[in-house]
């Protein structure tokens, strides 16, 4: 349990992180002059839009490895962690292939209303899931409920408070501190994770313990 919280706080906070979760909200906010508690306001709704997708595929993949746990028990302690070792090779090859998130372009909003402005931002937040965090869940399935329940609720808080905290920062002019390695090789650093979490569960059992 201990390993896998671990795992999905480190992926949350490097997610968390990547600028163009977060920048782009301070271009918006100052483009069209919203006060500083309105573009954080819009931050926690285009946050929230993030973390519920990427928790309710999560949550399909996590029951699927409790299934697998209940009906294989003896080869789900192999199985999940040897998906998580996949999951973080091809995430690294992702990364060499130069795999960009998608980005919000901010002058497209130019004669938007607010509303309509934090409803594209969050649509465009909701299809963009952090997959790699999906494949933590997997191997949550193979302990119970309450680790899955676990890794939703560290992702959802240490995602938006990461977002809410960076724009904030932003606001005040820490934006200048560019985050030029996690832009361009987020996939690589989460996919190191990945195997070393899966490593470790080979290691310790596949169940953490």
């Amino acid at each position: 349990m201990i390993n896998i919280l671990l795992g999905s706080l480190v992926i949350s906070l490097i997610h968390a992180t990547i600028p163009s979760h977060w920048l782009p909200l301070i271009a918006v906010g100052r483009a069209q002059r919203w006060t500083q508690s309105e573009t954080l306001r819009a931050t926690v709704i285009a946050g929230l839009a993030h973390t519920l997708s990427t928790i309710a595929i999560g949550v399909l993949i996590g029951f699927a490895g409790l299934k697998l746990d209940h009906e294989f028990e003896e080869t789900s302690s192999f199985i999940a962690p040897m998906v998580l070792i996949l999951l973080g090779l091809i995430f690294v090859l992702l990364d060499l292939r130069k795999h960009r998130h998608r980005e919000i372009n901010v002058e497209t909003f130019a004669k938007k209303s607010r509303a309509a402005i934090i409803t594209s931002i969050s649509l465009a937040m909701f299809f963009s899931p952090c997959m790699e965090l999906s494949a933590v869940y997997l191997q949550a399935g193979s302990l119970d409920a309450v680790a899955i329940a676990a890794i939703s609720a560290i992702y959802l808080f240490i995602t938006v408070l990461g977002m809410v905290v960076l724009v904030y920062l932003g606001m005040r002019g820490v934006e200048r501190v560019r985050w030029h390695f996690l832009e361009h090789h987020e996939k690589a650093v989460s996919g190191i994770v990945l195997i070393a979490l899966g490593l470790v569960m080979l290691m310790t059992g596949g169940h953490g313990h």
